[in-house]
């Protein structure tokens, strides 16, 4: 299991990327993160641990060759993301040039499945975001799964937190976390991601995102769960950033880029696949001054 040493950020914050295997559903999640943290944590640490990863590894996914799509689903998928994205939204939101080229080539059929699982399970405005829709993701996941967000985050950071001081006697602060951005205008927060912490307004699905985007506002990754001692809504995006950008991105920022590292369709990924890509779910953050 390969580790790198505490990096320092802006002399706030020094961060430990965690490498694990690939973690399949049945993965014994609590165990998996005690194992991992052994021998690393200080009273006060972040423990921060992809919202991704632990849907994967608690089956919270779901197979979306299975899916059917409505007449709705794939107006979306075949005219609403080839056109209104690939030629209008997304030169608005500042896309760059390969995600907007990929938008207007939008698979019709796999797209319309995808957009009736967002339909589904997110509802009509987060179908029309481009991507990662109410929080539901491809990447780094094999063939048509995508994974769904977690509906019990608060829960999970919880009995990990309690798992952690009942196993090192150590008191640490843990925090899950997903890709999906948050924007801020001076001190109001808000995202198209559903249940975020509180402090972070979620609102509006695909016109949150674009407002926040075509403004240019500071844009970093979500916390939806915080558990340990109160910390500022500003402090936990700033740490939630630190450790999204520590720990990258697998076999790729989303399923495009994960077809285009192994050489394959974009639902001919396997399992196999991601055992063989460093996988980096959980990162420990901590204030340099202490």
């Amino acid at each position: 299991m390969a580790q790198r040493e505490f990096g320092l950020i802006k002399k706030s914050y020094k961060f430990l990327v965690l490498e694990t295997g690939y973690w399949r559903p049945d993965t014994d999640l609590l165990q998996e993160i005690v194992d991992v943290v052994r021998g690393k944590l200080r009273d006060g640490d972040f423990v921060t641990i992809s919202e991704k990863a632990i849907s994967t590894a608690t089956g919270n996914i779901l197979d979306e060759s299975r899916v059917h799509p409505c007449l709705l689903a794939r107006f979306i998928g075949k005219y609403w993301m080839r056109y209104a994205w690939g030629y209008f939204l997304g030169v608005m939101c500042h896309m760059r040039k390969n995600t907007i080229q990929r938008l207007r080539a939008y698979p019709s059929k796999e797209g319309a499945i995808h957009k009736q699982v967002a339909l589904r399970c997110a509802g009509f405005w987060q179908a029309l975001m481009h991507g990662s829709e109410g929080g539901i993701d491809g990447s780094n996941l094999p063939y048509a799964y995508v994974s769904l967000p977690l509906e019990n985050a608060q829960q999970v950071a919880k009995r990990a937190s309690e798992r952690l001081k009942a196993k090192f006697g150590i008191d640490v602060r843990v925090m899950i976390l997903d890709t999906d951005k948050t924007y801020s205008f001076r001190n109001f927060h808000f995202t198209p991601r559903p249940k975020p912490i509180d402090g972070i307004k979620s609102c509006g699905g695909a016109i949150a995102y674009l407002i926040g985007r075509f403004l240019k506002l500071q844009r970093r990754a979500t916390p939806i769960a915080l558990v340990g001692s109160k910390i500022s809504v500003e402090d936990a995006l700033k740490i939630a950033e630190l450790a999204n950008r520590a720990r990258g991105f697998g076999a790729g920022r989303n399923v495009w880029d994960m077809a285009e590292t192994f050489d394959v369709d974009l639902t001919n990924v396997t399992w196999d696949m991601l055992d063989h890509v460093e996988h980096k779910p959980i990162v420990i953050v901590r204030r340099a001054k202490s």
